[in-house]
């Protein structure tokens, strides 16, 4: 990674500009062509240096809920589970973890009823209801920035 990737990687992070050419202004600050912006953004996400690039927005803010659960899954269920889990429109992330609770998983949706419903949907199609739903009480921390 060079100085340009580099003061991309900061203003992709912290200073992306809501314009119409959005790459071709990151471009000018960069020195580079707006084609250059995007062959090196596209050769970083190959490389996995970036995961995803797009916006952060407060879901609790925006009258959405959302979750964190874990469930017990036993071994002979576990591919399915994490079939139908990931399935779901409103899952974000879906893991397996070295616990009791063996699969986690996050979860959004347009309410609280809907969320509810999610669940209980995940429930009923994978025979796992031993599962923890852990809702947010305080936020601590929505946004990492990573200053290069």
């Amino acid at each position: 990674m060079d100085a340009i990737d580099k003061k991309l990687l900061n203003l992709l992070q912290k200073e992306f500009p809501l314009e119409e050419e959005p790459f071709r202004l990151i471009g000018e600050r960069c020195g580079i062509s707006e084609d250059e912006v995007l062959a090196r953004v596209r050769r970083m996400k190959e490389k996995g240096v970036i995961r995803r690039i797009g916006a952060v927005f407060d879901g609790k803010k925006l009258g959405r809920a959302s979750t964190l659960c874990a469930a017990r899954v036993p071994e002979d269920k576990l591919q399915s589970f994490v079939h139908i889990v990931s399935a779901e429109k409103g899952v974000t992330h879906n893991y397996r973890r070295r616990h009791e609770y063996n699969v986690w998983f996050t979860v959004t949706a347009a309410n609280t009823e809907e969320l509810q419903a999610l669940l209980s949907d995940v429930k009923k199609k994978t025979g796992v209801t031993d599962m923890l739903d852990m809702r947010a009480v305080r936020t601590f921390k929505i946004d990492a920035s990573f200053d290069l």
